[in-house]
């Protein structure tokens, strides 16, 4: 396929490019997000620090300045730019923010105005606002510069600071408040409040109408207690004004012009307000700035002030709102104006492909010499396809035990070997024989039999090697939670399902052996096209089996002639439901049906369990563990059956059903999928619900039948006849011909 360069992408590339780039910087910035709560605070109790400079700079003073500011709002052209160098030249001691000193309570907001207050040369201490409170910022106002209200004296002044915000309790902080003015014996009392009360300031702005300290208690005990114990200031912010009034002897001044929007042209402009207290005096003036500049401009610089303020601030949040927004349209795009096309392309031709001898590379994370299902479906896909001329390269894992390999199989190194038999192994996925062996091989295909590990590998090599990769789906991995070091519910419910939805989504064709199992894949989302095409399996090799071995079997068996023979065939673990059969053979033993006996072959890390649950429920005289089987021998062992029997409901085909039924014998199995597309009720056999008396009843019926038991086998055969190894090869020959195909086609 050649090679495309990265500016001649397709429309449908570049925007799915756009889109994962963008999907790539949201997840990086709500990773930052995180990282902001969750990392080590940069600054803390700042307030601690800040009195302690305060008192130190007061100390034995009774002149002094200090500014007093309200609505910084993070301001950067405002604030840091114009107020703090005019206070560090202007022989101010200290500064006091009425309130609002941030535009949010979000964590960068306060590590913004930190940094804008660290350029300042004097001490600062921070009001307890509605800006600070926002955003759930309580507890970072509480954590990064200390309690929402306190106070202290300093330079023979009493300095006290409360939270009109509602977040503390009003009777607490009155009682709390009439105790600290009772007991103060500082010549000045200045009291701060993020809010202004209404029954003092009464015209507010335009808009600000609601920015007023909605607790009356609260603002008639102030007023009250300030009268009482002549304060000669309270301060607040959160109107963007500059007010002073004098009710009953004392100063409300009310400031909010060190930052924000200005929206009344004749009331609102940029300020901050200098306090000078010389012995008993104490004298208040505003200090404006942008004195020249007409109203519109004011409002019109406030408003960009604002504006650079919050991409200054929280230009991540704004990304992260923009990268949001932007996968949204891309995605409505996708919905809205991309053509779909839900039916096959029939314009597709494969007919090139399909003559053509084909370069077909398999990868399986298992082969023989251990034995499973996925073993044999490998090596008859491989077979058949062999017979039809393609030229098979097959990847698997080294055994320790020697295989009659060829030249067509390579092995690739493990990693890690587990399981009772250390049957399961882990290759080293990034093997560079395992890439040299592709390489050399150049496949026209790849198919891959697992959705992880060397069936990984397999899906970068074919978009490295611009080839197609078909997948299939052989496995239900939820039913194999037990093997997996994660919580079972976590791998059986989400991350079972997502690994094969992700999986096959990104390969280019899916065969699946039954179509409950192509529904399966429909309902988790996998879009990719499908094949519905069963295992194949050698009819004619289990329909047909020599007398004297059959004989021979049998005699070594030593089972009691008068006895039905059930076989089973299924590896010896937990999700293969054995436990179910016994328990139900054993009800069908207490109820008096003594002719029979259980053949259960396979192996696997269950072995010793069930052999107790054999004993346990005293069967040993009627089941045995024949162990594992050669692949060569088990036509046998069908053929000297009578019914075969299997519980399993883990299976996404059931192949060992089909190779029983070659051999005609009739199947009573627990529905599940896999089960349910082969087993035909009443037909080759039957299918009952997970429950032991319905299960031993069909058991029974079948045993005692003989002529419904031969009727139903017989059928069974014929039924087997349609999946021979040979029609199996055929139809993903044709398979891998439409995916090459649409692979290939310059549409694409």
């Amino acid at each position: 396929m050649p090679r495309r360069s990265v500016f001649h992408l397709s429309r449908q590339r570049w925007l799915r490019l756009f889109f994962f780039l963008n999907l790539t910087l949201v997840g990086v910035l709500i990773a930052h997000q995180i990282w902001l709560y969750v990392a080590e605070p940069e600054f803390e109790s700042v307030h601690t620090l800040q009195v302690a400079d305060i008192r130190e700079v007061l100390t034995e003073r009774t002149d002094y300045r200090f500014a007093v500011v309200g609505n910084i709002n993070n301001s950067v052209s405002v604030f840091q730019d114009e107020i703090v160098p005019l206070i560090n030249q202007g022989g101010i001691d200290f500064l006091i923010s009425a309130g609002n000193a941030v535009n949010g309570g979000r964590q960068e907001s306060y590590q913004a105005i930190y940094h804008s207050l660290e350029k300042l040369n004097v001490p600062y201490l921070l009001t307890y606002g509605d800006n600070e409170d926002s955003d759930f910022g309580s507890y970072l106002f509480y954590e990064y510069f200390g309690p929402h209200f306190y106070s202290f004296v300093a330079g023979d002044s009493h300095f006290i600071f409360l939270d009109g915000t509602g977040k503390s309790s009003t009777s607490w902080q009155l009682d709390w408040l009439s105790r600290e003015l009772a007991a103060s014996e500082a010549q000045h009392r200045f009291l701060f409040i993020g809010l202004p009360l209404h029954n003092v300031v009464s015209d507010a702005p335009l808009f600000e109408a609601d920015n007023y300290l909605n607790d009356p208690r609260l603002a008639e005990g102030i007023m009250a207690l300030a009268e009482e114990h002549d304060v000669d200031t309270v301060f607040s912010a959160n109107l963007t004004l500059f007010s002073e009034q004098t009710v009953n002897g004392v100063d409300y001044v009310t400031t909010g012009g060190a930052g924000g929007i200005l929206i009344d042209v004749d009331s609102s402009f940029h300020h901050y307000v200098i306090v000078d207290v010389e012995g008993e005096n104490v004298a208040i003036a505003p200090v404006r700035l942008n004195v020249d500049s007409p109203g519109w401009w004011r409002v019109v610089s406030s408003v960009g002030s604002t504006v650079y303020a919050f991409f200054y601030v929280s230009y991540t949040r704004f990304l992260l709102i923009v990268g949001l927004l932007t996968l949204l349209a891309l995605r409505l795009y996708r919905l809205i104006f991309e053509d779909r096309h839900y039916y096959p392309d029939f314009d597709i031709d494969p007919t090139p492909f399909l003559g053509k001898s084909l370069r077909v590379a398999m990868v399986s994370n298992n082969y023989f010499p251990f034995v499973s299902g996925v073993s044999v479906s490998v090596d008859r896909l491989r077979n058949g396809l062999r017979d039809l001329g393609y030229s098979i390269q097959l990847l698997v894992p080294r055994y320790r035990e020697a295989w009659k390999d060829d030249k067509a199989i390579k092995r690739i190194p493990t990693l890690m070997a587990f399981g009772e038999k250390r049957e399961f192994r882990l290759t080293n996925p990034f093997s560079m024989r395992f890439r040299r062996c592709l390489r050399a091989f150049k496949p026209d295909l790849i198919h891959v039999h697992h959705p992880f590990w060397l069936g990984s590998m397999g899906l970068f090599m074919g978009r490295r090697l611009k080839v197609p990769v078909v997948y299939t789906y052989h496995t239900r991995l939820e039913h194999y939670a037990h093997f997996v070091p994660l919580p079972g519910a976590l791998f059986r419910n989400l991350i079972s399902h997502y690994l094969i939805k992700h999986f096959s989504n990104r390969c280019q064709g899916v065969i699946v052996p039954t179509y409950s199992a192509e529904e399966y894949l429909r309902m988790i989302g996998v879009k990719t096209p499908s094949l519905v095409q069963p295992t194949g399996i050698d009819v004619e090799r289990f329909a047909h089996v020599e007398a004297g071995e059959l004989e021979a079997l049998r005699e070594r068996l030593a089972i009691d002639p008068a006895r039905k023979i059930l076989i089973s065939v299924s590896r010896i673990s937990k999700e293969k439901n054995i436990g179910f059969m016994l328990e139900a053979l054993a009800e069908l033993q207490n109820q008096g049906h003594e002719d029979f006996h259980l053949l259960l072959i396979g192996d696997g890390p269950d072995r010793e369990a069930i052999q107790h649950q054999i004993d346990t429920l005293k069967l040993a005289a009627r089941v045995t563990l024949v162990g594992a089987v050669p692949p060569d021998q088990m036509a046998l062992y069908y053929h000297l059956g009578d019914i075969f029997v299997f519980a399993s409901t883990s299976e996404t085909q059931g192949m060992v059903i089909l190779e029983a039924m070659s051999a005609g014998l009739p199947v009573v199995a627990v529905r599940s999928s896999g089960i349910d597309d082969v087993v035909r009720q009443g037909v080759n056999g039957f299918k009952t619900p997970q429950n032991r008396q319905a299960w031993g009843q069909k058991v029974v019926e079948l045993k005692d039948n003989a002529v419904l038991r031969q009727q139903l086998g017989k059928q069974a055969s014929h039924f087997a006849e349609e999946f021979d190894i040979a029609n199996f090869a055929t139809a993903v020959a044709a398979f891998y011909a439409e995916v090459l195909a649409k692979y290939h086609s310059p549409s694409r």
